[in-house]
């Protein structure tokens, strides 16, 4: 009888289902980890770009909206979109927001047996800089001097000069790089840094990096990147400086990764 109460009336259509409410992903306060949610914010947003949910020129959500609307922290969001910026799917304009590039379809960027094995060291390597350099960003903000500027701006010009004419660009990354370690007033920055010497830029280790016609766009977005360093520099932002130099390493790391991703051949 209690059944017979519950089932729906014989002959009449059943209402339709309410419409899905946005949810948080899962595990987003219940202590998943932050790599996995990382992974599943930014292959949601892929899936939306590459089925056309999402066009080029379309703006994302803002940080704070994206922490609201799927339960995960700045950090998670941060780390998400810098996958899509590795991955050449998205853009962020610093003071506008993040949106959606045009016609890219990934880096394209793969390594051979040797290169993937040099590519671990070179990971290392940019773990210790996101957290050496995001801070010599931000001191050299505050402690610049008009040469300094002028210096990273010598390099700035000529990475992008190089960049469009096929020329060297990584002698002028690692000058900007030592620059602004210069600019910190702290001899010890510029010092672990210089050991490094050109192994301190990761396409100096991954050849196919290099290759022309491989990934067109590469050159420019590092010197994108640099730019807005350049700029929160100049202004003496040091936080803004600092998030451009963390945002530029991250990044680094995950172009690096992503290469490594479509080089692991699959079972």
């Amino acid at each position: 009888m209690i059944n017979r109460m519950l089932d729906p009336t014989p002959g009449l259509p059943e209402s339709p289902p309410a419409p899905p409410r946005p949810q948080p992903l899962p595990g987003g306060k219940a202590g998943r980890g932050g790599r996995s949610l990382t992974r599943l914010l930014s292959e949601e947003f892929e899936h939306k770009i590459r089925q056309g949910l999402l066009r080029a020129g379309d703006r994302l959500p803002t940080e704070s909206e994206l922490v609201r609307s799927h339960g995960v922290s700045r950090t998670v969001v941060r780390e998400a979109i810098s996958k899509l910026q590795a991955a050449g799917l998205v853009e962020t304009r610093h003071g506008i927001g993040t949106f959606v590039q045009a016609g890219r379809e990934g880096t394209g960027l793969t390594l051979d047996a040797r290169e993937l094995n040099e590519s671990v060291d070179v990971l290392a390597a940019l773990e210790l800089r996101i957290s050496l350099e995001t801070e010599a960003a931000s001191l050299a903000a505050q402690r610049r001097s008009a040469e300094h500027l002028h210096a990273l701006r010598q390099a700035l010009d000529a990475f992008e000069h190089n960049a469009t004419a096929g020329g060297d660009t990584v002698t002028h990354d690692l000058a900007f790089h030592l620059g602004i370690a210069r600019a910190t007033g702290n001899p010890y920055f510029e010092g672990i840094l210089a050991l490094f010497g050109t192994r301190l830029i990761p396409r100096t280790r991954i050849t196919s990096l290099q290759a022309p016609g491989h990934d067109p766009d590469y050159l420019q977005r590092v010197n994108r990147e640099h730019a807005e360093i350049y700029n929160a520099i100049e202004r003496q932002d040091a936080d803004a400086a600092r998030a451009a130099m963390r945002i530029h390493l991250t990044n680094s790391r995950e172009r690096l990764r992503l290469a490594q991703k479509l080089s692991t051949p699959t079972a």
